[in-house]
């Protein structure tokens, strides 16, 4: 009985499949770089979902607020706000909102619209923000005027100010 151990062949690889492997796992490996790198490049772009620059001026907004800078918030803001509103009543009605709600805590955003109307490219974005007298839910509405990100409205719902 001969037990000597000769060449076999695997019936699934063959030689010339193995070589052509090394090329296809390059392959692969290529267009999963190029996957990942695109998407961190659209992600550049956005965060959360949103426009970067609309997140920008949102930023700015909600760091404006919670430091009680609301001359500034309105003189930033869009005309509509302006036009909606003077600088003494916008401000008079943030200082309510401080006196009965206390300080922001934590905001989690629960929504982000955008919507393109006749006004133009408008930005929703709702958050639940927890505060020192209560929970409230804040509506942040932005507008795009040929490009550059504007608050439009400010609007807060919560039982605590009833």
């Amino acid at each position: 009985m001969d037990r000597s151990v000769s060449s076999v062949r695997s019936p699934r690889l063959s030689k010339g499949a193995f070589r052509k492997l090394p090329s296809l796992t390059v392959g692969l490996l290529t267009l999963i770089s190029l996957a990942l790198v695109f998407a961190c490049g659209r992600q550049s772009k956005r965060h959360s979902g949103l426009p970067a620059g609309a997140q920008t001026v949102l930023e700015t907004a909600i760091e404006d607020i919670n430091a009680g800078r609301y001359e500034k918030l309105y003189n930033e803001a869009a005309p509509e706000w302006r036009a909606a509103t003077s600088l003494d009543e916008s401000k008079a009605t943030f200082e309510r909102l401080r006196e009965r709600l206390g300080n922001a805590g934590v905001r989690n955003q629960q929504t982000a619209r955008e919507e393109q109307t006749g006004a133009g490219h408008t930005l929703i974005v709702i958050y639940q923000t927890s505060f020192e007298h209560g929970h409230a839910m804040e509506t942040f509405t932005l507008v795009d005027h040929s490009g550059k990100w504007q608050m439009a409205k400010y609007f807060v719902s919560s039982t605590a100010l009833k």
